[in-house]
């Protein structure tokens, strides 16, 4: 998970701007900028579509930042070492730019991240969902924390209780690992399921063996390429129910991914949401909902630049 790992959604450790942060006892609220900073929405979502436009994987990288801001409870810095291969910071730097002229010191760069983490995914043909806000931004900034972070190396059963350690449940992790129909990865994160995934088979049985023979072809073993990898789904700029699909055909890219397919705790899901899109789409905004209420604090502050304490 270092530069030339993974930019999935949520199985890889990330730089963080901004953990989100609010009191125990204060409630998000949808409307929470409707009179301090009215515009705050429309100007996020005009900075996000720009630079859609101009980088197609910015979608995938604000998708993954916003699942690793609610994830641990302090915000790390950008030199933590999993984080340093995200790209997509000079958008939030953007937004915020943007809101500080129209509202000064009102908008939080964990509520930016929020609001942005839903327009990538409507933007992309997703569901929409009205954002809770009210965070603040992290006062303690540590890099090490990054480590609590899920790695792409759980089994089901680490992952399912890490989920749980968060208030999270069974169907919020399968529910949001179909975040990863927008995401892509880079060869070092799956390359060990393709030439040395035991000591008695160099390619994980569970993959199709199609699949794992074009992903050789793309990062063989001695791979040097830092930018060669695979798109998690067949349709990696659309939001869709094509990434279950994928799991079905054992055609998933990470052992994590493929290993909820082969559990009978999450199967049964994957295969629902294979089949309904409107389903996950349902699901999707719902998790996500409550997602963004993981990780309370009452000690927090708006930044005045996402990048640093104030």
């Amino acid at each position: 998970m270092a530069a030339q790992q993974t930019n999935h959604f949520f199985l890889s450790a990330i730089l963080l701007l901004s953990i989100a942060v609010v009191s125990s006892k204060a409630a998000l609220d949808a409307h929470y900028y409707d009179q301090t900073c009215p515009q705050a929405e429309f100007l996020i979502a005009q900075t996000v579509r720009n630079a859609s436009i101009y980088d197609p994987k910015v979608p995938a990288r604000i998708l993954r930042m916003f699942f690793h801001d609610c994830f641990i409870r302090n915000k790390a810095e950008k030199d933590g070492p999993p984080n340093i291969s995200v790209r997509a910071f000079y958008v939030i730097d953007d937004a915020k730019a943007k809101l500080e002229k129209a509202c000064p010191q009102t908008v939080s760069c964990a509520d930016i991240i929020a609001v942005a983490a839903r327009d990538v995914v409507a933007m992309a043909g997703g569901p929409r969902w009205d954002v809770l806000k009210g965070r603040k931004d992290g006062k303690v900034s540590k890099a090490n924390d990054t480590k609590t972070l899920p790695p792409p190396t759980f089994n089901v059963t680490q992952l399912i209780q890490s989920f749980a350690n968060r208030g999270l449940d069974v169907n919020d992790l399968v529910t949001l690992s179909g975040g990863h129909t927008l995401g892509f990865s880079h060869c070092s994160s799956f390359v060990a399921r393709l030439h040395n995934f035991t000591t008695f088979q160099k390619t994980d049985p569970s993959m199709n063996m199609g699949f794992a023979s074009m992903l050789k072809q793309k990062c063989p073993n001695s791979n040097n390429n830092g930018d060669a990898g695979q798109f998690l789904d067949s349709t990696a700029s659309q939001f869709d129910n094509d990434y279950y699909k994928q799991l079905i055909a054992g055609k998933g890219v990470f052992a994590t991914d493929q290993g909820m397919y082969n559990d009978q705790r999450t199967r049964s899901m994957i295969e629902a949401f294979a089949n309904d899109q409107d389903l996950f789409f349902k699901e999707f905004a719902a998790s996500m909902i409550k997602l963004g209420n993981v990780g309370v604090n009452e000690a927090g502050e708006v930044r005045l630049d996402c990048r640093k304490l104030n």
